[in-house]
């Protein structure tokens, strides 16, 4: 990718997640949330995976958690971050997320959590995980979504338009759960599926919900950054609106976080092939038992009696 596009600085990133490290175990709530939900996925997969990759590991949660799955045999832990790598179970490596080290066709399945929505070549990195990946081989993901952190992210920018005249981003952006999928489809993964969560976390304070961001590297490390930090009168506003906002009745704050989960498989000629477009032995209405209409009509979908849409 050529240097007018990249979007993140990746050398801070690393040097601002390096500071973090020490702490990580502390601050490891969302890394064990999606850790949690992706194991359970893989172990829906009715088959073996002898050897597999956790991409942008952290200190390695994820792939220990998704190794102890009897399907599942040896684990690699891939970290950018030299602090994280050392964390890690062996055999690790550092590496970028979208500069994969490794042959074509050489792991089963490959899984990722909250690491992918950092990378400048979102796209390349698909890319090259499909490529690593054996024939029918899964990809399985947890990224931060477009919504996620949107109170912090308004009240900062609130806070410094108010003290210093203008705004500048200082949460990193992230992708759109349709976007993420497409992105999948232009990779070339089969049967790709795209999905998304809002998970709302309490914190003690704004600040504490500060640090645990630049601890998974949600900070901002855009190349377009305003180089000029937070001034303490900005934070202190910031602090103050979102306490304003989105205070809990025990003192602490709420934030969300929309979770996008994102899997595919490495095409193999022997793989289920979605069912053409008509195909169907059986109309949909007739199995819900309710009343097909056309698409022009008001009610689109399938509505039975008494269990329509709520509406404000």
């Amino acid at each position: 990718m050529s240097a007018d596009r990249l979007l993140f600085d990746r050398r801070l990133l690393r040097a601002r997640r390096a500071r973090f490290a020490h702490e990580i175990e502390a601050r490891e709530f969302l890394l064990a949330y999606v850790a949690r939900e992706i194991a359970e996925r893989v172990e829906l997969m009715l088959r073996p995976f002898p050897l597999g990759l956790d991409l942008g590991a952290y200190h390695g949660l994820l792939g220990r958690r998704v190794a102890q799955l009897p399907s599942v045999g040896a684990m690699i832990y891939a970290e950018s971050a030299f602090a994280f790598a050392a964390l890690c179970p062996r055999p690790a490596l550092v590496c970028d997320e979208d500069l994969l080290p490794f042959k074509e066709a050489s792991l089963n399945l490959i899984v990722s959590g909250l690491a992918l929505h950092r990378v400048n070549d979102l796209p390349g990195a698909l890319i090259q995980i499909k490529r690593a990946l054996l024939p029918d081989g899964l990809f399985m993901a947890a990224l931060l979504g477009a919504r996620a952190l949107s109170e912090l992210r308004q009240a900062l920018i609130e806070a410094e338009a108010e003290t210093e005249g203008g705004a500048s981003p200082r949460v990193s952006p992230f992708g759109d759960v349709r976007d993420y999928g497409a992105l999948l489809q232009r990779a070339g993964f089969a049967l790709p599926v795209a999905d998304a969560e809002t998970l709302t976390v309490h914190y003690a304070t704004p600040r504490d919900l500060m640090r645990e961001v630049r601890a998974l590297g949600g900070g901002n490390v855009l190349l377009a950054r305003s180089k000029a930090p937070l001034s303490r009168k900005t934070l202190e506003r910031a602090e103050d609106i979102y306490r304003e906002r989105h205070s809990t009745p025990d003192g602490r704050v709420s934030a969300s976080f929309e979770i996008v989960y994102l899997s595919g498989w490495a095409p193999d000629p022997g793989q289920q092939k979605p069912l053409k477009p008509g195909s169907a032995a059986q109309r949909l209405a007739d199995a819900l038992g309710t009343t097909e209409r056309p698409a022009g009509d008001k009610a689109a979908f399938p509505v039975r009696p008494g269990k329509g849409p709520k509406t404000d």
